[in-house]
């Protein structure tokens, strides 16, 4: 008799449990302490009860951990000098979203190579994650994959949900299970309602497959999520101007949900270019400075040095601490607009 299941599935592997790679790396109490006041924080900004603006800020992919922690040493230097007016959280992404294929990220595929380690990048994940947390800096990233916040959400300050994912139901019930402060990003076409509808439903409690920490698939019911908010990341047009923004706080109002607004520097709002993030970030100030607090944060996708490269497979020609997925901005070009913002902002 002919198999009428996994007929196309070339192989299946088992997987490290969640609460066995936690054992592997387990989360300390200094990490544990970053995290929650994190947490506290974006909370409190989203909230405006803290006046400070968020920035989520970092590498758009995460390919290299010495060039990730050499970065996140440079945010650390300068916490303390902008930390008056400003509240940073690294960007630690490690998994792509692919409009067709291309490199999903550090957890499918560590080496850079197709040989998709999933295991090794997902303990190289978690590493990392600890290692940030040790140092006080409070991370974020973009759930992607259902399953990969078993792994590596304890550790997490903020979380994104893509533009390509923002419209999914599993993601929606995922988001109202998550720990921490979530931001649905626009469609990629600029569209405002499928994050209107994702914040409504991850608002909501939800019932959904997923798998606990021993691994095995199980049913979960949440409580839902409150802290979830708008990204706005341009679609068709940008939509970080005046305009836009009040378009948005007026249909954040009209469906009841907070007026708490990030602004992504980035993608479609800057052209993919890193050069036109300064010019947005520099705008948002401006705004937030006339007055408009619906403006509570802003994203940068920011490097060691600017720009972007190919990989090819062959990690010895790559440059260090230049993206190899969207453009970035260097480091010290983003020293400048934060310090920019201090100044403005003072």
């Amino acid at each position: 008799m002919k198999q009428t299941f996994d007929v196309r599935i070339k192989e299946v592997k088992p997987l490290i449990s969640p609460e066995n790679l936690k054992k592997e790396f387990p989360i300390t109490t200094t990490a544990t302490e970053t995290v929650i006041k994190g947490r506290e924080a974006v909370e409190a900004i989203l909230g405006k009860k803290d006046q400070r603006i968020l920035v989520i800020l970092g590498p758009c992919s995460i390919h290299d951990e010495q060039g990730t922690l050499d970065y996140a040493e440079k945010l650390l230097s300068i916490r303390e000098e902008v930390g008056k007016h400003l509240f940073l959280v690294m960007r630690v992404y490690f998994e792509k979203p692919r409009t067709t294929v291309g490199w999903k990220g550090l957890i499918n595929d560590p080496d850079i190579n197709g040989t998709n380690d999933i295991e090794k990048g997902i303990k190289k994940a978690r590493k990392l994650l600890l290692t940030l947390a040790e140092t006080g800096l409070p991370t974020a990233t973009e759930m992607l994959d259902p399953i990969i916040p078993q792994y590596t959400a304890g550790l997490v300050t903020w979380a994104a949900i893509g533009a390509r994912t923002t419209e999914s139901q599993r993601h929606r019930e995922m988001a109202s299970g998550l720990s921490m402060p979530v931001g649905f990003k626009n469609g990629t076409d600029g569209n405002l309602d499928i994050a209107l509808n994702a914040m409504k439903a991850a608002r909501s409690s939800q019932t959904f497959l997923g798998v606990n920490p021993a691994g095995k698939t199980s049913v979960y019911n949440t409580w839902g999520n409150p802290w979830g908010h708008m990204v706005l990341r341009g679609g068709n047009h940008p939509n970080y101007d005046p305009v836009s923004i009040e378009k948005t706080r007026k249909r954040l109002r009209e469906e009841k949900l907070p007026d708490a607004i990030v602004v992504d520097c980035s993608h479609a709002n800057s052209g993919k270019k890193h050069s036109g993030q300064g010019f947005v970030w520099k705008n948002v100030i401006d705004q937030r400075l006339a007055g408009n607090d619906a403006l509570v944060g802003m994203m940068l996708e920011s490097n060691l040095f600017e720009g972007n490269q190919k990989c090819n497979g062959d990690l010895t020609e790559l440059k260090y601490g230049v993206s190899i997925t969207d453009e970035c901005i260097s480091w010290d070009t983003t020293r400048e607009l934060l310090r920019y913002a201090v100044d403005k902002l003072s």
